[in-house]
């Protein structure tokens, strides 16, 4: 299987090098100079005109003027060329390094991945109050080790819309098999985008107050999701906080002293003695104590869920709150400052970072890849998918039963630039290229595929990008030819004294249009000035 999909794929291949290489030949109607052997196109010639606002190709003498700069431009990159600059590894490294950031900038939509952004931005208007409850697969699945998870998910949803309390559902979940680890359940408080696995996060803030989910598979397990409140995001804030703090052996609960040792701490502050000095001497937080009880700016969901509420009740800056009660212990809170939210301009980076990684990426990507799938006319056969799938059900997409039962499997799975591939040539991708942390059998062949196909249309694209986009391959040329105009340059004049330098660029120039022949179209200049 492995020697098929090879030829298969250096098919492609080859099919593509031979595109490109047509593509790249400058037609013999089209070229405006030949330079020591090598051919300058009219359209780079044009194209780098164009970037010079002094330069009137339909201006006789401007034409003119403009032809022999160009003329002398490539003379002198002939001649870096001929000096072994290009040849450097110095040079590579840094064209390489372009040619890269270069080639992503138009493998991308921009406007689509703001958009992805854009969703997850908005989502974040909003603080959700969750409860959860989870059905745990023991690891990785496939289709019929989850059918009485999913029953026991979905036999606890219909109990809780029957009108029976969430959390009474899940203690009862959990009493029934105390000592398995099977079932979890939890709150969280203010749970924000991003903070859990794509499928999750987009059940939670697709849900209306009040509202039960049906169960959810991630690759955890099935959750059932029931939202509490949607709150406004409240921004950021900056406080100082003194923490009395039980002693070991010693609960909140039953210590009453903390909480008049706190009481009385926060009359002396009334009363006027600094905050900050009481928190170096009675907080019994010692990284924020020596700091006078200062902490780090926060947003919601970063701090336990009563010393957040409290922090974030304060509403005049040099505000003392009244003594609150965590688990740790009792505090004091002191509001120092308050910000909004940031702007969307502020965090689209970060979130686009986030965004760009693991089973986010398909959101982030997905204007891109399909519009690619749309132009390299991609055509899916599902019936074919679903021959994998069924085997996919009873074997993980990793094992070597799954690969022993598809290895005969030669429908056409996809059409993609008018070539066929099989459903060999994905179970082989799959094999070499296992990428995804998907736990679910289905859903790990289907996230490999979604690769697969990326690979696919991303390989087209970027071996069409000179047909596609002329700017592309006149932007690489420019760079190169910069860099060596540049180390030529500094090699030959820039580095003698400023007084020698015009005296030895006038002889450069003339050593160079001696030393490399030249010829020009001029059939094809008179075009330009004609035109």
């Amino acid at each position: 299987m492995e020697k098929i999909f090879k030829k298969k794929y250096l098919f492609l291949l080859n099919l593509l090098l031979v595109s490109f290489f047509c593509n790249a030949q400058i037609g013999a109607d089209s070229v405006i100079m030949t330079v020591a052997g090598k051919e300058v196109s009219l359209a780079e010639f044009e194209y780098m005109a164009a970037k010079n606002n002094e330069v009137d190709l339909n201006n006789k003498k401007s034409l003119n003027d403009y032809l022999e700069l160009f003329k002398i431009f490539k003379l002198k990159v002939a001649d870096a060329e001929d000096a072994g600059f290009d040849k450097k590894t110095s040079f590579i490294n840094e064209y390489a390094k372009y040619k890269a950031e270069l080639t992503n900038s138009y493998m991308s939509d921009p406007k689509g991945e703001e958009a992805a952004v854009r969703l997850i931005y908005d989502r974040g208007n909003n603080v959700l109050d969750l409860s959860y409850i989870l059905f745990r697969f023991p690891g990785k699945v496939v289709s019929k080790d989850t059918v009485a998870i999913y029953e026991n998910a979905f036999d606890a949803y219909r109990r809780i819309l029957k009108g029976e309390d969430f959390d009474e559902v899940a203690e009862s979940l959990k009493k029934d098999d105390p000592n398995s680890d099977k079932v979890y359940s939890g709150r969280v408080n203010s749970f924000l985008p991003l903070k859990g696995q794509k499928a999750f996060d987009n059940a939670a803030y697709s849900l209306a107050e009040g509202e039960v989910s049906k169960p959810v598979r991630t690759s955890y397990g099935y959750y059932i999701i029931k939202l509490s409140e949607k709150k406004p995001n409240l921004g950021r804030i900056k406080v100082a906080h003194i923490l009395f703090k039980a002693d070991e052996g010693r609960d909140v609960e039953s210590d009453d002293s903390l909480l008049n040792e706190s009481e009385k701490v926060r009359e002396r502050i009334l009363a006027g003695e600094d905050f900050y000095e009481m928190a170096k001497e009675f907080s019994k937080d010692p990284e924020s104590a020596k700091k006078g009880g200062v902490m780090p700016f926060f947003s919601q969901g970063m701090m336990v869920p009563d010393f957040e509420k409290a922090a974030f009740e304060l509403t005049e800056i040099g505000e003392v709150s009244k003594p609150v009660k965590t688990q740790f212990g009792y505090h004091l809170i002191k509001l120092i400052d308050k910000k909004p939210r940031p702007t969307f301009e502020e965090v689209k980076e970060s979130i686009a970072s986030v965004l760009k990684k693991d089973e986010w990426n398909f959101e982030f990507y997905n204007a891109f890849d399909s519009r690619l799938k749309k132009e390299y006319n991609y055509t899916f056969y599902p019936k074919a998918y679903a021959e994998l799938q069924k085997v996919c059900d009873s074997y993980f997409p990793t094992d070597s039963m799954f690969f022993k039962s598809v290895e005969n499997m030669k429908d056409t799975l996809l059409v993609i630039n008018n070539q066929a591939l099989t459903q060999r040539d994905f179970s082989y991708y799959l094999l070499r290229c296992p990428f995804s942390t998907k736990t679910y059998s289905g859903d790990f062949m289907q996230e490999v595929y979604d690769l697969y196909l990326r690979d696919i249309v991303t390989t087209f694209e970027r071996e069409n990008l000179e047909k596609k986009y002329p700017e592309y391959s006149h932007l690489l040329q420019e760079y190169r030819d910069g860099i060596l105009l540049f180390e030529i340059s500094d090699a030959r004049v820039w580095q003698h004294p400023v007084e020698d330098q015009p005296e030895l660029e006038k002889l450069w120039v003339q050593e160079i249009q001696k030393k490399y022949p030249v010829t020009i179209n001029t059939k094809l200049l008179k075009k330009i000035k004609k035109h």
